[in-house]
């Protein structure tokens, strides 16, 4: 991300011009600074002031009123059921980042190392649950863990079992269903890590005499503990507020400590004492971010470079660091003991672990969506598995109950308009941010990232205040504008890495023989980034048709979108039709994946 920074470069064949007197003496003028790329990002900086920033502030003034400045926030930790759940919920994320970690390495090792079509469906096995909604992750572990679910059936089957094992609601079923809907992120992050290696450097060890499990340790490890390291971060951060998991897979001392911010909301008397909830997990989730970024920088939230000139390391001083980090350290302390111990093991031992680990993986994804897509043709009125037989009964009802099709078109409509300012908004800013020579590039970016870290239920607790005084509790267009609050940083990160894709000697070429920055722009840039734009396009639109947390604070009975229908009867009746709706979500996702085809092949050839 460092070449948008760079000042471009005068054509060879060009002799160099002597700035106007003016501008040296007092600086660009007027002209200059009303066509300049930084004036891209002002749309968005006030949109995600007015919608985002300050409904936050808002909730903080709120959370320090009352008898004392500190008296709800001494309720909150004095409060055993509070504070309990405070701890169990740092806990629970800790876990799930760990446990992602050890799953996610050899995952990310077993796509780095595949070849061809093999490479591409494992990725493809990845990528597709990370984008379906968490939801109908969520449902499909329902349906896998249940009495009559495929698990207890294959136990009884084999004799190890005499009843169902009661396999729902225990600690052991969140973390596997937190786990499996968090570990797409932890491999991407280390595959990220992965891919950017230089692979001469593990040559060079084992032509040095080293063995395989030597490399892996001294070299491999060592130089990917950034993507680890950025990975847990982010599983950790996002685990903190987590609330649809943990509610519908639980139990009673599951409770985690979002579930109680959406429970006090019923509640009248919460004044005061909710937000005060909502800041507190703001601020553990902020501390966290801010400890992170001072140790390996803010850019893992955004899986990116430095976008500051100023703020790159001369290459030296990036080596000592490497050279001295803490994954070297730890390899040099406990090591070389462990290397000794396996010295013996053949190299085939690690290639296997490797295809082992990452193959459970990937059934730990993808069995759970495939069997609840069988689920959605059974001709049974209950869920079970496998079918007793065939039919379409359930998409008959789902296309011919009015509720669900009330409900269907209502997140259709959003979702576009949520695409449509999300795109709107985050295309300028990426373009302002890579294309414009303003200093702290950095902050900015992390300012339009910024709600990807912010626990959901904070988010939209801090907005309900905001859309009840402007009358948008309820309508389509606040729906749209919360949910593109979270789109936006989506539509960021993807156009300004397509950004960064596009060679700048093209633009500046067109620029010299006498184009207009618009036209520049709309003949060169456009074509460029069209892909880019596209897979935007879609994955904002998916992001508000999929959101539901927002929706739970911001709809109204008269007027329901798909989560929300989904979300009353998870909690209320199974029943094969939010199998039918889980298919439909997965074909959509695999349409956009399609589509998004050239992007994803762009992102992995660099």
């Amino acid at each position: 991300m460092t070449d948008a920074a760079a000042p471009p470069r005068l054509s060879p064949h060009l002799p160099p011009t002597r700035p106007p007197a003016t501008v040296t003496a007092t600086g660009p003028g007027l002209s200059q600074r009303l066509t300049s790329p930084a004036l891209l990002l002002l749309p968005a900086v006030l949109f995600l002031a007015v919608i985002y920033l300050m409904p936050l502030v808002d909730l903080t003034r709120i959370s320090f009123t009352g008898p004392s400045w500190s008296a709800h926030f001494e309720r909150v930790f004095a409060t055993p059921l509070y504070f309990d759940s405070l701890v169990r919920t740092m806990q629970i994320a800790f876990t799930v980042a760990c446990l992602c970690a050890v799953l996610g390495y050899p995952t990310a090792l077993l796509i780095h190392r595949s070849r061809g079509s093999v490479q591409m469906l494992v990725a493809v096995a990845v990528i597709l649950p990370y984008f379906i909604a968490i939801l109908i992750r969520t449902y499909a572990w329902m349906v896998l863990l249940g009495r009559n679910g495929p698990i207890n059936k294959l136990l009884g089957t084999l004799g190890l079992i005499d009843s169902p094992l009661a396999l729902l609601f225990n600690r052991g079923s969140v973390l596997l269903g937190m786990t499996a809907v968090l570990l797409p992120i932890m491999v991407l992050s280390i595959y990220a890590s992965v891919a950017r290696l230089d692979q001469s450097l593990t040559r060079a060890a084992l032509a040095s005499g080293a063995g395989p499990l030597a490399v892996f340790w001294r070299v491999l490890l060592p130089l990917t503990f950034p993507g680890i390291g950025a990975g847990f971060l982010l599983v950790f951060v996002a685990a903190l507020g987590f609330f649809i998991t943990p509610t519908l897979l639980g139990g009673p001392g599951d409770q985690m400590f979002a579930m109680h911010i959406t429970q006090q909301a019923d509640s009248v008397t919460g004044e005061g004492f909710l937000q005060a909830l909502a800041v507190v997990l703001l601020v553990i989730t902020l501390v966290t971010v801010g400890i992170a970024g001072r140790l390996i920088g803010f850019e893992f939230i955004w899986g990116g470079g430095k976008l500051d000139e100023m703020a790159r390391r001369p290459k030296a001083r990036a080596a000592r660091r490497s050279r001295r980090g803490p994954g070297t350290l730890l390899a040099d302390a406990l090591g070389w003991p462990l290397l000794r111990l396996m010295g013996p093991l053949l190299a085939s031992a690690g290639l296997w672990t490797v295809r082992i680990m990452g193959g459970l993986v990937v059934a730990t994804l993808m069995v759970p969506i495939i069997v609840v897509m069988v689920i959605s043709f059974s001709k049974a009125s209950y869920l079970t598995f496998p079918p007793p037989g065939w039919s379409l009964r359930w998409y008959e009802k789902f296309f011919s109950d009015s509720n669900w099709m009330d409900a269907f078109w209502n997140s259709l409509g959003i979702a576009a308009l949520s695409a449509l300012i999300a795109v709107t908004l985050g295309a300028t800013a990426a373009m302002g941010i890579v294309r414009s020579r303003i200093r702290c590039k950095s902050a900015l970016m992390l300012l339009l990232v910024s709600p990807m870290i912010v626990p959901p239920v904070v988010l939209g607790l801090s907005l309900y205040s905001l859309f009840l005084q402007l009358g948008l509790v309820g309508t389509h267009l606040g729906l749209a504008a919360a949910h593109a609050v979270g789109g936006i940083p989506i539509v960021v990160v993807i156009v300004a890495a397509s950004l960064q894709a596009v060679d700048r000697r093209q633009e500046q070429g067109a620029a010299v023989h006498g184009a207009a920055p618009l036209t520049v722009f709309r003949l060169v840039t456009l074509p460029a980034i069209a892909p880019g734009l596209a897979a935007a396009v879609f994955f904002a639109f998916l992001h508000s048709f999929d959101e539901l947390v927002l929706s739970l604070f911001l709809s109204s009975p008269r007027m329901k979108t798909l989560p929300l229908m989904l979300w009353a009867d998870v909690n209320y009746q199974l029943n094969p039709v939010l199998a039918v709706v889980s298919t439909l979500e997965v074909l959509l996702v695999v349409g956009g994946i399609i589509l998004c085809r050239p992007v994803l092949t762009r992102g992995q050839a660099h």
